[in-house]
Parts: C-alpha cells; sequence; structure tokens
C-alpha cells in the first residue's frame, strides 16, 4: 500500500535540519550556526522552485559546509599572497647576482631586506594558521569521541548494560562536552572561519539561482514595508491600485489570511495602457525576482 508523504512546511524543515546539524557538522569538520539553518530553509523555499523541502535545504547546508571545509584546508590568501612575492623576489635576488654594476648591488641590498621581512611575516602567519588549524583538528576529533560514545550509549541501553550507559551517560560523554567547550571560550580563530552562517548559504543559492546575495538577505519585513515604492518605481500614476495590491499581500504575509488560500486575488479593469499588465509583472518580481513568474493568457484571441 502506497504512503504518501506531504512536503514538509519551512518550519517542519527547519527542525528537520536541527536534528540533522550534528552529523553534518561532524563529517564537515565546521559549526553550523542556527542562522544558517533558518536561511537554508526559507531560501530554498524562496528561490528554488524546482525541488523539494527538506531535499534542497538539506543540499544547501551540505554544499556551504563542503566549502567552508575547503577552504579551512586551503592556505589563507595573505599567506598565498605572501609566499608568491618572497618567490618573486627570489628569482630576481637571483638575477641580480649575476650583475655587476653599482645599482645591480644596491638593489640586492634593499631586496635582501625586504625578502628577509616578507619571510619572516610569511612563517608567523604561517604558525598562526597552523595552529588554528590543529585547534580545529582537535574540535573535529573530539566531536567525532562523542558521536562514538553516544553510539555506544545506544547500544548500552538497548541491551540493558545499565553499568555502561551509566559511565557513558554520566562520566565519559559529559567530559568529552567540557573539553569541547572550553577551547572555545578563550580562541579567536583570526584566520580561518569554521562557521557556516547565513551569508554563507546565501552564496551557494546565488550561485545557483543568479539572484544577488544582497536581495536575498534583505528582511522581509523591510521588503514589505518598501512595496509602495517598489512598485510605484515601474507603475507610474496608480497610486490607489498599487496601495490595495501592497496592502493584501501584507497581510498574507503576516499571516492574518487562510495560508491555504492565494496571497490575493486582484481584478485589473480600464483601457489598454494604463498599467495593468505592468502591475501585474512587477508584483512577479516583487515576489518571486522574475517578472515572468505568471501565466499569461491573451483573450484578444478569442474575441471573435
Amino acid at each position: 500500500q502506497p504512503v504518501m508523504v506531504t512536503e514538509p512546511s519551512v518550519e517542519e524543515t527547519v527542525s528537520i535540519l536541527r536534528g540533522l546539524k550534528e552529523k553534518y557538522e561532524l563529517h564537515h569538520g565546521v559549526r553550523i550556526t542556527d542562522g544558517a539553518i533558518v536561511s537554508a530553509a526559507t531560501l530554498s523555499h524562496r528561490y528554488i522552485t524546482d525541488r523539494f523541502l527538506p531535499d534542497k535545504a538539506i543540499d544547501l547546508v551540505d554544499e556551504a559546509g563542503s566549502r567552508l571545509r575547503m577552504e579551512v584546508d586551503s592556505k589563507p590568501e595573505e599567506i598565498d599572497e605572501l609566499d608568491r612575492r618572497i618567490i618573486q623576489l627570489k628569482i630576481e635576488q637571483e638575477a641580480l647576482k649575476k650583475e655587476s654594476d653599482k645599482a645591480s648591488k644596491e638593489r640586492l641590498k634593499t631586496l635582501i631586506k625586504e625578502l628577509a621581512g616578507l619571510e619572516e611575516r610569511s612563517a608567523e602567519l604561517t604558525g598562526v594558521w597552523q595552529a588554528e588549524k590543529n585547534d580545529i583538528a582537535g574540535s573535529q576529533k573530539l566531536k567525532e569521541q562523542i558521536d562514538q560514545a553516544r553510539g555506544e550509549l545506544e547500544i548500552a541501553q538497548r541491551e540493558g548494560d545499565l553499568a555502561r550507559a551509566g559511565e557513558l551517560m554520566y562520566g565519559i560523554i559529559p567530559e568529552l562536552e567540557d573539553k569541547l567547550a572550553k577551547p572555545d571560550e578563550g580562541t579567536v580563530h583570526r584566520m580561518l572561519n569554521e562557521e557556516v552562517t547565513d551569508q554563507d548559504i546565501a552564496s551557494v543559492v546565488s550561485r545557483w539561482t543568479g539572484v544577488p546575495v544582497e536581495k536575498m538577505l534583505e528582511g522581509e519585513r523591510e521588503k514589505l514595508l518598501k512595496m509602495e515604492q517598489a512598485l510605484g518605481s515601474r507603475v507610474i500614476g496608480q497610486e490607489e491600485a498599487v496601495t490595495a495590491v501592497s496592502e493584501a499581500v501584507r497581510r498574507a504575509r503576516v499571516g492574518l489570511q487562510d495560508p491555504d488560500r492565494p496571497l490575493g486575488s486582484f481584478l485589473f479593469l480600464g483601457p489598454t495602457g494604463v498599467g495593468k499588465t505592468e502591475l501585474t509583472k512587477a508584483l512577479a518580481q516583487f515576489l518571486f525576482d522574475d517578472e515572468h513568474a505568471m501565466v499569461r493568457i491573451d483573450m484578444s484571441e478569442y474575441m471573435e
């Protein structure tokens, strides 16, 4: 017998993602903020229309975590630029050693001093980078140990081994969690970012859809408050119609109407050229970031 499973709502998707969050943190070795979880659910629902929740939101979190992990493992841009500059100067140094004129010798002295300073700075930053990488690796190892201990706890409870379950629940797991929490209190990672934020999620959505990141991160409240201004920039001289449409959309968005009904039902009447079609396009652009997000039926084809 088939079991019909309906698509979860955005709120249900957030709950699902919070349940999966720890596994993805463990897999990628990064931290996923709650803001990233909420953004993954809301932005995927709003901008990715050819797939379903929670699948598309999970993929967003997965890709954002993967990208951040690659950044952590890669050499920071600041060190990379220094190292490239050092290589460039060393090549120049070898060339100057072959010259015997006074200007070349002066340049060689200056270059050696500059090279020494750059190498010292590079070594210092590389040490900081390696220390931060080691901190992240240590946290990752602790998370793996906690996950393993929780798995053992489930097995012990299932098999009735209460002594082992008690040891894990009240001894081993709390001790590991304390160790994991301590480095976070005093450590500030300057060079490496290990947190997936709403900005990272928005960047992934932007790459998938082409919608600018700034537009996605704009608050819903601020966007709705400026709705008349946005529509009025395209539809001139129809203030009453723009206001009526804006108020209807705001009522729907704040939850003052049945969520199973359309955002609004509008009947635009008037002669050709007064802005009926343009207002519809502007509304589609405002709500769905695409003025073609509509089904258009040209009734002039049926005039006869």
